[in-house]
């Protein structure tokens, strides 16, 4: 191979990775790490299922123990 078609394969590698520079950067670039390590983190989420009633009931249980201050305290 002559030196003329290395220079041509080297300037089509080059024209060939500016082209696809914006894709690689998203798969590859700070942000796309950021992205996978979320999309890790809400695949382990998981809704909850629960009573509304049951839900209320321990409201209210940790309403009544609360504690409080009578008004002659505030002074």
């Amino acid at each position: 191979m002559s030196w003329l078609y290395i220079a041509l394969l080297a300037l089509a590698v080059a024209v060939f990775a500016g082209a696809e520079w914006p894709r690689l950067e998203q798969r590859l670039g700070g942000d796309a790490r950021r992205r996978r390590q979320r999309a890790k983190r809400k695949a382990t989420l998981r809704v909850v299922e629960t009573d509304a009633d049951d839900f209320a009931a321990s409201v209210e249980r940790d309403l009544a123990n609360l504690p409080t201050i009578e008004e002659t305290d505030r002074r």
